[in-house]
């Protein structure tokens, strides 16, 4: 069933996993599959696996921080103007 989902879908669960509160991760994950192509998304699909043994929610920053990882500067502004935006609706 998870493989049905909508990219959109797989990246808020994803988000959210990733220790994002599920507002945020709702918005974002909606601008992030206008401006990212599927393997980006994929690639941001990952980072759930990065989430802290503490199931507290990570702040905005944080998930900045760990976007990084992925060395993509496309993914990581996406990431960052969603984050802002997000953060402030």
């Amino acid at each position: 069933l998870p493989a049905c989902a909508t990219p959109e879908t797989r990246i808020r669960t994803a988000l959210t996993n990733a220790g994002l509160s599920k507002p945020v991760a709702g918005c974002m994950a909606g601008r992030m599959v206008d401006r990212l192509s599927l393997f980006q998304l994929n690639k941001l699909n990952g980072l759930s696996k990065l989430q802290k043994k503490d199931v507290r929610q990570i702040s905005i920053d944080e998930f900045v921080k760990r976007t990084k990882a992925l060395q993509d500067p496309e993914i990581l502004g996406v990431v960052t103007s969603s984050g802002v935006i997000c953060a402030f609706q």
